[in-house]
C-alpha cells in the first residue's frame, strides 16, 4: 500500500469513526482481525471488534477523535490521536462526572492489502484517570462551596437601629474565613469576623466548626471576652493544631454601646460620622493554642454615622508586584467614603481591593463585615 492509499484509509477511518457508522467502519477491518486495547482487552474477529465499538458508542455517544500525526512504513502503521468524549458513564470504576475529556491515543497498525490485520491500541490511561479524578475533586468543591455559602448569614441585616452587610470571596473554592450575625435577646446584635489557618478544605471544615461552636457560645448569654475564652479552651482540648483561628466578637444593643474582644485578629476600625478613626484592637491571642489564655474586653459608645468594618486579612494583604494593599488603604477607603450606605461602602471598599491586585491571583480569602448605626 503506498504512502498516500494509507493517508486516504486513514482519513476514510475517522470520517467512519466520527460518524459511528459501524458498517464502515468493519470494512477497514479483515474478518480475521485482531485488536488489543486496554480498554477491551484482545478482541478477535470483525464480530468481537463491532461489539466494542458499539459498547464505546453506547459509553459515550459523542465520542470522536482527531488525527494528529501518521507514520508508515510498507505494511505498519503509526498513528497518534486525541480522543475526545463526555465522561457520561462509569470508566475505569469512576463514577461520571458529565465532564469533557480529551486524551491521546497511539494506535499500531498492520496491513494486509487495504485492510487492518492486527490493531494495538496505546491510551495515555494516567492522564485520563488524573483528569477523571481532577473532575471528580471539582464537583466535590463546588458542592461544599456551596454548603459554605449557605452557612454564611444572609449579606444585608437590618435591626432598625444598625445596619449590617458582609462579604466573603473565598481564593480558592472553598476557604477559611467566615461572618457571623446574631440576633440575642433584648434586641442586642452580635456579628463576629473569623479567620483560620490556611487555605482549602482543611480551613474550611474548621472554619464551619467554629462558626457552629460560635454561634452555640454566643447565645449563651456571655460578654464577648467570655464568649471567646470558652470558644478557645474547647478548640484546643479538640487539638486542632496546627491549624488556628483568629476572630472578632462584638455586641450592639439598643443603647448604641459596642462591646467586643479580639482573638488575634486585625482590630477593627471604626470610622465616625465626623471621619475619626478608631481602631478597635482589645483582645488577646489567637484561638486553639493556649487553654488558660484571656481576652480583655473593651465596650465603646457610638453615635448615629458611626461604622464599624471588621476585615480579614485577605484584604490588607491582597497582593501586586512590589506590595500589599495595607491597612492604611482601607483606613483612607473607608474615611472617604463614609457617607456612603453600608452596601455602597462594602462594594466600594472590595472594588478598591480588586483594582489594586489587578490581574494577580488572590493568595487569601477576603471577608468584610460593615455595621453602621442609625
Amino acid at each position: 500500500m503506498t504512502r498516500d492509499e494509507a493517508d486516504d484509509l486513514i482519513r476514510r477511518y475517522h470520517v467512519a469513526l466520527n460518524g459511528h457508522d459501524l458498517a464502515a467502519l468493519m470494512s477497514f477491518y479483515a474478518e480475521d482481525a485482531v485488536v488489543v486495547s486496554p480498554m477491551f482487552r484482545t478482541l478477535r474477529g470483525r464480530d468481537a471488534i463491532r461489539h466494542s465499538f458499539e459498547s464505546l458508542f453506547a459509553l459515550a455517544p459523542d465520542y470522536r477523535v482527531q488525527s494528529n500525526d501518521s507514520l508508515f512504513e510498507g505494511d505498519r502503521a503509526a498513528e497518534i490521536s486525541t480522543a475526545m468524549a463526555t465522561h457520561s458513564d462509569r470508566l475505569f470504576g469512576l463514577a461520571p462526572t458529565g465532564h469533557r475529556l480529551e486524551y491521546q491515543i497511539v494506535r499500531l497498525l498492520t496491513f494486509r492489502g487495504h485492510e487492518i490485520i492486527h490493531e494495538q491500541r496505546v491510551y495515555d490511561l494516567a492522564a485520563i484517570l488524573e483528569r477523571l479524578e481532577k473532575a471528580r475533586i471539582d464537583d466535590e468543591l463546588r458542592v461544599a462551596a456551596d454548603i459554605q455559602r449557605t452557612l454564611l448569614p444572609r449579606q444585608h441585616h437590618d435591626g432598625g437601629y444598625f445596619e449590617a452587610i458582609g462579604a466573603s470571596m473565598a481564593s480558592r473554592a472553598i476557604g477559611g474565613d467566615f461572618f457571623e450575625y446574631l440576633d440575642l435577646p433584648a434586641r442586642v446584635f452580635g456579628l463576629a469576623l473569623g479567620d483560620v489557618s490556611g487555605k482549602g478544605p482543611p480551613a474550611a471544615l474548621v472554619a464551619a466548626m467554629l462558626q457552629g461552636m460560635f454561634s452555640m457560645e454566643a447565645e449563651i448569654g456571655r460578654t464577648p471576652s467570655q464568649t471567646l475564652a470558652r470558644m478557645n479552651r474547647a478548640l484546643v482540648r479538640r487539638g486542632i493544631e496546627p491549624r488556628f483561628a483568629t476572630l472578632i466578637f462584638g455586641l450592639i444593643s439598643p443603647d448604641r454601646s459596642f462591646s467586643y474582644a479580639n482573638a488575634g485578629h486585625l482590630p477593627s476600625i471604626l470610622v465616625r460620622r465626623d471621619g475619626a478613626v478608631e481602631r478597635l484592637s482589645a483582645g488577646g491571642p489567637i484561638l486553639g493554642v493556649f487553654e488558660d489564655a484571656v481576652f480583655p474586653g473593651e465596650t465603646c459608645a457610638l453615635d448615629s454615622g458611626d461604622t464599624v468594618v471588621a476585615f480579614s486579612d485577605g484584604v490588607t494583604e491582597a497582593w501586586r508586584t512590589g506590595e500589599e494593599f495595607g491597612d492604611e488603604r482601607l483606613v483612607a477607603a473607608a474615611q472617604a467614603n463614609r457617607t456612603l450606605g453600608p452596601a455602597a461602602l462594602l462594594d466600594t471598599l472590595l472594588g478598591a481591593v480588586r483594582a489594586f491586585s489587578g490581574e494577580s491571583v488572590p493568595t487569601d480569602d477576603v471577608t468584610i463585615a460593615i455595621v453602621r448605626v442609625r
